[in-house]
């Protein structure tokens, strides 16, 4: 249904699809990944400084790598966001998602802990949610050293990044140890059954599709892929309303010709049967990402609008 994509395409990213070579997660992951981080290693070099922001790494327990980003001059306790990178559970960095974390904690003021877990194939589920769960509760136990309203923890990620923040908000909600005051899920991977319409319609090769999904899931899942004996803190598509209920507010926003579609708008909608406040937003002509690859097209912006004004009222120190 290729054709079907490209005439819902936005006109505005037509010509970048064009230019991108097909996606393709069949072979050897490991060895896509080293490409891709040799790639990217030269652009993530000329990204701009962003000033008056500090970047520090710690490693917390559970020898989970935690780079935490506050203002230099900051005299009040802030409130703070664990997030997650994407990269469909088998790709992505710290490093790869360091601009928008020293950009986001400049214009917000408030302190942003991004978190290295560990990737698919190499290590699947629980590995990466034992790993965001450890940064959270590391953040959250360090809140008066580190200068942080506890009041206000947030968590957030994008794509495996969402899905794995809507595991790690269930498990904290289930553990009782950490209190989150929202969750910030962008385009979150929350479904390994692939039984949505989108996730099965999304067929064009140079965006995000049903084929590159299911090679992610079995990379993070392996043989429970699909069957009954996958937890909702790997898949949290999976939960009903009342396995929802008492989670912190959330905000989730995907396009329209993205895979996760159907799935993001589902849990949308059983948050809000179960009584979490969710702002939700659908784009139209958007595939999965576009608004990071094409940041000039009047979608990109607007759905940037759409993050950015949340996450000043949950997020900004008021000063913005």
């Amino acid at each position: 249904m290729s054709g079907s994509f490209l005439d819902r395409l936005d006109p505005e990213l037509a010509a970048h699809l064009e230019q991108v070579p097909a996606m393709d997660l069949s072979g050897d992951i490991p060895a896509v990944r080293e490409a891709m981080r040799r790639q990217q290693e030269p652009l993530l070099a000329a990204m701009p400084e962003v000033p008056g922001v500090v970047a520090v790494d710690h490693t917390v327990p559970g020898d989970v790598r935690v780079r935490l980003y506050e203002r230099v001059e900051r005299t009040t306790p802030s409130a703070a966001m664990l997030w997650i990178h994407g990269g469909g559970m088998c790709f992505g960095s710290v490093e790869a998602d360091d601009y928008l974390c020293r950009t986001w904690t400049a214009r917000l003021g408030c302190v942003i802990a991004s978190v290295d877990y560990r990737l698919a194939p190499e290590h699947q589920y629980p590995a990466h949610v034992d790993d965001c769960y450890a940064a959270l509760r590391w953040l959250a136990s360090g809140a008066a050293d580190l200068g942080i309203d506890p009041g206000r923890i947030v968590i957030g990620g994008a794509s495996a990044g969402g899905g794995l923040a809507a595991g790690t908000a269930l498990l904290a909600r289930d553990r009782g140890e950490v209190g989150l005051a929202a969750q910030l899920l962008i385009f979150p991977m929350i479904d390994d059954r692939a039984i949505t319409p989108s996730s099965q319609e999304m067929t064009f090769p140079k965006a995000w599709n049903r084929e590159a999904n299911r090679h992610a899931w079995r990379a993070y899942l392996g043989d429970r892929v699909g069957t009954d004996d996958v937890p909702l803190y790997a898949a949290p598509a999976r939960a009903s309303v009342e396995d929802l209920r008492g989670l912190p507010p959330a905000y989730i926003d995907v396009g329209e010709l993205d895979p996760f579609r159907d799935e993001d708008i589902a849990y949308a909608s059983r948050l809000l049967q179960a009584g979490v406040p969710c702002e939700l937003h659908v784009t139209p002509g958007v595939y999965h990402g576009s608004e990071g690859q094409v940041l000039g097209a009047t979608s990109s912006r607007r759905i940037r609008g759409y993050r950015n004004a949340w996450m000043a009222r949950v997020l900004g120190d008021g000063m913005t």
